[in-house]
């Protein structure tokens, strides 16, 4: 595979991941303006660390982590794709992969498992491949 095609594949992930916790952002929402009626496997936000938690309170702090996420992922994939003025992708995409992370472990069994387990995925992936395999290398990001 071309480092430009690298490109390409390693910034879209990162984008679509992070545009992906917009999906749990919207879960969260529809479910508090029409309940959870027809959200297929999408339940309300409940913690399982803090089941006491109202569900305004759990929601909002679901939510706090997905916002962040989305946001987090999306700037190091335009940081990746030089659309930055500042090359913080990889720190970015390590960071919010643990919020991501800590999100997806304290709100376990919210969300539909396939949504869960590829979250997980790409989180544990993009940290295993930037910390320990130092890839992408520099070559295919511009460094």
């Amino acid at each position: 595979m071309s480092d430009q095609m690298l490109r390409v594949v390693v910034g879209g992930v990162l984008l679509v991941h992070g545009l992906g916790h917009g999906g749990a952002l919207a879960a969260i929402a529809w479910i508090a303006r029409f309940g959870q009626g027809s959200t297929g496997n999408w339940k309300p936000a409940r913690s399982w660390l803090r089941p006491g938690w109202s569900s305004s309170r759990a929601a909002l702090v679901a939510g706090s982590f997905w916002l962040a996420s989305l946001a987090g992922f999306v700037v190091a994939a335009l940081s990746f794709w030089g659309l930055l003025p500042v090359d913080w992708w990889q720190p970015l995409a390590v960071a919010f992969g643990l919020v991501s992370t800590a999100g997806i472990v304290l709100f376990f069994g919210n969300w539909p498992l396939f949504n869960t387990l590829a979250a997980l995925a790409v989180n544990v992936g993009a940290l295993i491949a930037i910390l320990w395999l130092q890839w992408p290398p520099p070559a295919v990001w511009g460094s």
